[in-house]
């Protein structure tokens, strides 16, 4: 028999393979993914599974991606270092996240689950469960306009559209718009308001708090899958991409923005931490030691490859050791 979990996802941009290494040896051990959330790369795997993707095809998709087809480049930004420069004054990002959006909507299609409305879940009507369980995806986005976190598709209601017919893939583009790297997504709300949306993990990178019920006794766990960078930062060689001009150094904040996540800031005493398969992001390939970076877009296969072994061994790792009922017992029974 199945076993039911609900899952959390960070965001980490490429190394987002890492989470889908995690995902495939959970699915091993029998869990079936029921409620499911996440930021960013995050975002991207929590769609692909609650649309039906199991994690060997999610894998497979991953590698005949080449990640560089993400920088795809408008008109302005063809233009070298000035270009780039006018796009981020004129358009507020370098590259158009057009190709990503295709890409994702392209599989999504495969699985004729593309909106919102598609991934409503079963029993929503009949068990009159709370309204952030109506879908079986929510993804972080975070909306500069009015400086406030978005819970897609939900709060889409408050900007005056429809969530049951929005686009899923839609909606991941904006959760992954890394702030520089890629334009934001504007949207015109009811009162003509045009906000910018822009990368989730800006405000929330580890939401492992949204699918909590609030209760005692939860009818089954909630996974984190989180990326872990280094605890410590070493003295590295020379950067392969130097600050020698606005763009680089702009490029080099949003990089260090989104990479600069606190490993601490989740809870032990809620037992946020011990539900969490925490996946390295330091890959050894052929003996040399390297840490991936969210903004890598020219990552190897072999160091993709690293990354969903790291992520499959940690999560060999954490069933070893997990009790749902001891968790329950130790940090939601007898809390304080």
């Amino acid at each position: 028999m199945a076993k039911k979990t609900d899952a959390v996802f960070e965001g980490g941009g490429v190394k987002g393979i890492g989470l889908v290494g995690a995902v495939s040896e959970i699915e091993k051990a029998g869990y079936e993914f029921e409620n499911l959330a996440g930021t960013s790369a995050g975002a991207i795997v929590a769609s692909l599974l609650a649309v039906g993707y199991k994690a060997a095809e999610i894998k497979k998709e991953l590698k005949k991606l080449n990640y560089s087809n993400f920088k795809d480049e408008g008109l302005l930004d063809k233009l070298g270092f000035l270009g780039k420069g006018l796009s981020i004054g004129f358009e507020y990002g370098i590259y158009e996240g057009e190709f990503f959006e295709n890409w994702l909507d392209t599989l999504l299609r495969a699985k004729k689950k593309i909106t919102f409305g598609h991934i409503i879940m079963p029993d929503y009507q009949e068990k009159k469960t709370a309204k952030k369980y109506k879908y079986k995806l929510q993804v972080i986005a975070a909306d500069l306009t009015d400086r406030k976190l978005l819970v897609l598709p939900g709060d889409l209601e408050e900007l005056g559209y429809n969530p049951d017919t929005f686009s899923i893939s839609r909606a991941v583009r904006m959760s992954m718009s890394i702030p520089i790297f890629f334009e934001p997504v504007k949207l015109q709300d009811g009162s003509g308001r045009t906000h910018f949306i822009v990368d989730g993990g800006v405000l929330s990178n580890y939401p492992i708090w949204l699918l909590d019920d609030g209760t005692n006794t939860p009818p089954w766990p909630t996974f984190g899958f989180k990326l872990m960078e280094p605890n410590s930062r070493k003295l590295m060689g020379p950067n392969k991409n130097p600050i020698n001009n606005p763009v680089s150094f702009l490029k080099a904040l949003a990089g260090t923005m989104m990479d600069a996540h606190d490993n601490y800031h989740i809870s032990k005493s809620r037992g946020d931490f011990q539900r969490t398969m925490g996946i390295p992001t330091v890959v050894t390939v052929k003996g040399i030691e390297k840490e991936i970076k969210t903004t890598d877009f020219d990552i190897s296969q072999e160091d993709s490859e690293a990354l969903f072994q790291n992520g499959l061994g940690v999560a060999q790792k954490f069933l070893e050791t997990w009790d749902f009922e001891d968790w329950k017992k130790t940090y939601r029974q007898n809390a304080s």
